[in-house]
């Protein structure tokens, strides 16, 4: 895939980047902004409604790293798609470490927006992606 076919403002990659991550995790509206991506690496910022997901999701041959940056959710995992035997709440500085090939979902279990960092190895989604809804996400993946 040509990841550097779609570069927009909102992603910094693949050049030298620091950042706040709690700080623009948190400022961050949209369901999924790509803010980082790098030949093996990339960067996500999500921002998840109340009482919302990140949908059941699935990669093959990519690692994910999640990190609450604020709020409180539940994580589910597992190797097939009906039997997600990882269940656990997690909060702000915690951290998720999703295996390729593993099921999962992030529901945010609060009355306020679940913000949370993710780190995809290698890249999930083309540069700069950004995505304002769920809904505008789940268009563009099927």
């Amino acid at each position: 895939m040509n990841w550097d076919c779609c570069s927009k403002s909102t992603d910094n990659g693949s050049n030298p980047y620091a950042a706040n991550i709690k700080q623009i995790t948190i400022q961050n509206q949209n369901f999924r902004t790509v803010v980082w991506t790098g030949c093996y690496l990339q960067m996500t910022l999500m921002c998840i409604p109340e009482h919302e997901e990140i949908g059941l999701e699935f990669h093959a041959d990519t690692d994910q790293f999640i990190r609450i940056e604020q709020g409180k959710a539940a994580v589910k995992m597992g190797k097939c798609k009906n039997r997600l035997d990882f269940q656990q709440n997690i909060c702000e500085g915690d951290g998720v470490f999703i295996p390729a090939g593993t099921w999962h979902n992030i529901i945010n279990i609060e009355k306020t927006p679940l913000k949370i960092s993710s780190i995809y190895a290698p890249p999930n989604h083309l540069k700069g992606t950004v995505h304002r809804t769920k809904s505008e996400a789940e268009k563009e993946e099927y």
